[in-house]
């Protein structure tokens, strides 16, 4: 696995890469801002981007919706900080496939895994703060055709679990999972389960 890791504070940049390569991951390159975020990722097509958000210049979400306009399957891990609330849904919204805390240096390299592998990564902090910063109008889920046995799929991946726990939570398969959630993702029209996320906390009460 390759991965480039941006972050403007040069202590956090070379903790991150050497946390990180101790794990056995090469990381081909590093940044200090935005811009630098895209020239990398272009130059270099990593498996993950990990990247700092606030940064002088372009932020990591700005940088972020370039990457995914050239590179829709870009796979973008953000680090924050509790001071950085405000960007989560940004973050989000902008297709990133997870958000963590950049002071849980053990979390690091197993959320880089998970993103890796196709998973997205919101820890139990950031979820939380998601319904108090974006309430909208709820939907209808009805009308979406989607089915109780979906919602609580919906609401389980809106919660941070993958399918592995999802199956163990609703005693289906792993594969019985995948396949509600592709007919849920195609009745939603959303991309992935990043925007499935975004869809459900931004139409709830």
């Amino acid at each position: 696995m390759r991965v480039v890791v941006v972050d403007d504070d040069s202590i956090v940049l070379m903790s991150l890469k050497t946390i990180i390569e101790a794990n056995g991951i090469e990381v081909c390159a590093t940044g200090k801002n935005g811009q630098e975020a895209i020239e990398l990722y272009r130059s270099n097509k990593p498996d993950v981007l990990l990247s700092d958000i606030r940064m002088e210049g372009m932020t990591g979400i700005e940088a972020a919706r370039e990457i995914v306009k050239e590179f829709p399957d870009a796979k973008i891990l953000f680090l924050t900080t509790f001071s950085d609330d405000e960007y989560v849904v940004e973050a989000l919204k902008c297709g990133a496939k997870g958000y963590i805390l950049k002071q849980d240096y053990e979390g690091i390299v197993p959320a880089i895994n998970a993103v890796h592998t196709g998973q997205s990564v919101f820890g139990g902090e950031i979820i939380s703060k998601i319904p108090s910063i974006n309430k909208e109008v709820k939907v209808d889920y009805e009308k979406k055709n989607i089915t109780d046995k979906e919602y609580d799929i919906i609401k389980l991946v809106a919660e941070g679990l993958n399918n592995k726990e999802i199956a163990s939570e609703l005693f289906l398969s792993e594969g019985t999972v995948r396949n509600y959630l592709s007919n849920i993702l195609e009745k939603l029209g959303v991309r992935d389960r990043t925007q499935l996320v975004v869809y459900y906390y931004k139409h709830m009460n």
